[in-house]
């Protein structure tokens, strides 16, 4: 079984919660994180932005990386959302088998 570990950055606590209780619920995710104070400098339309992000964390297994992916292209209120997935090379047998359980 691989695992996976989506990064999206969102604009606020609140669509965070909502993103990260979607995938959840829907079991596409195992657990998601939420990390807050992200100090996000980037190119947009040929200006320089900053700007204060929360970054989820999400954890899920191969199968549903492209309904993530998705889901998260629907639901999030950027026109260009960061949605990054990365296999996990290594980790807790224990901890890569609960993802397993949660999200089948």
């Amino acid at each position: 079984m691989n695992h996976y570990i989506f990064l999206v950055t969102v604009p606020n606590i609140e669509e965070g919660k909502k993103i990260a209780k979607l995938l959840v619920e829907s079991k596409l995710a195992a657990c998601v994180n939420i990390i807050h104070n992200i100090l996000s400098i980037y190119r947009w339309k040929g200006e320089i932005e900053e700007d204060n992000e929360y970054l989820l964390l999400i954890k899920t297994i191969e199968e549903n990386n492209k309904l993530i992916i998705q889901k998260i292209n629907e639901i999030h209120s950027y026109e260009t959302p960061e949605c990054i997935g990365f296999k996990i090379e290594k980790g807790s047998e224990k901890y890569l088998n609960w993802i397993t359980e949660v999200v089948e």
